[in-house]
């Protein structure tokens, strides 16, 4: 089944994001580190324009910390900043407003050469549903300000909050697409939280999870479901999924496979890292 997910008010989040562009200095693109590409909006290049801007790379403890300093490397050899943050632990949050500063030294010198000493910068922070933009503006302003809620689609309106004297950031409604042309995408943002579960099939998302992990952490997977990493390797997903299910006792009476139960095991599972750390994709030349 498709994967989509594109509420009402998204729509009209674009459009009052377009609008709100005109009055920022830089824009904040909050992404998922564990899926940096597959949590980037393709449509934000397009509403962001030349508009200077800073890569977020949030949930960062949650992500294999030996591929996020990959992606850093990856946007810098782009000529874009970027920096590993976590909303949960707090990870490099006091490094944002001096990042910030350092993507806008060509305008913050320019001021202070009109004899401004104390720049003031706006910023708009945008980013899809449920890859924590809220949590993270209310550590960065050191108080709770925006609404939180560990599900996609709770922040619904833009709202101003005022960081430091000098810098004040937009919030934004967290906005998806309308048509994911690249079902693999689909799948990522599924697996890490960013489509609310009630429209998915379980089953299809746990599957790719498995295929993911098959390939990329066959380590992890058989540390935490007492499996021969070896085995995992030649095995197809489906095979493992039955593996997983047996070592966990997810059986129904006749003594078959409950994959229903299966299946929310390993997502909860990957979202509550009792799999471990991990990131499903790799910059360019870094497979």
């Amino acid at each position: 089944m498709p994967i989509q997910w594109y509420p009402g008010h998204m729509a009209k989040a674009k459009r009052e994001i377009s609008e709100a562009l005109k009055n920022v200095d830089i824009v904040l693109e909050l992404r998922d580190a564990r899926i940096p590409l597959a949590s980037k909006n393709p449509m934000v290049d397009e509403i962001v324009g030349v508009k200077p801007r800073l890569i977020l790379l949030n949930k960062s403890n949650m992500a294999d910390r030996k591929q996020t300093e990959a992606w850093i490397k990856y946007y810098k050899n782009q000529g874009i900043m970027a920096l590993d943050v976590d909303s949960i632990d707090k990870y490099n949050i006091d490094k944002v407003y001096p990042y910030v500063k350092i993507v806008l030294a060509d305008y913050i010198k320019k001021q202070e050469e009109r004899g401004i000493s104390n720049v003031n910068i706006r910023g708009l922070i945008i980013g899809i549903p449920n890859v924590g933009k809220s949590t993270f503006i209310n550590l960065l302003a050191g108080r709770k300000i925006a609404v939180t809620g560990d599900k996609p689609g709770v922040t619904k309106m833009n709202l101003w909050i005022n960081i430091n004297p000098y810098f004040k950031i937009m919030d934004t409604p967290g906005i998806l697409w309308p048509k994911f042309e690249d079902q693999e995408i689909g799948y990522k943002l599924a697996i890490c939280g960013s489509i609310k579960d009630e429209i998915l099939e379980l089953e299809g998302i746990a599957f790719k999870a498995v295929e993911y992990m098959k390939e990329l952490y066959p380590n992890l997977l058989a540390a935490r479901y007492s499996l021969n990493e070896e085995e995992i390797k030649s095995m197809e997903a489906i095979d493992v999924l039955d593996a997983i299910g047996e070592k966990r006792g997810c059986l129904l009476k006749k003594g078959q496979i409950d994959y229903n139960r299966a299946c929310k095991l390993i997502i909860n599972d990957i979202r509550s890292m009792k799999i471990g750390a991990m990131t499903l994709e790799r910059p360019e030349g870094n497979n």
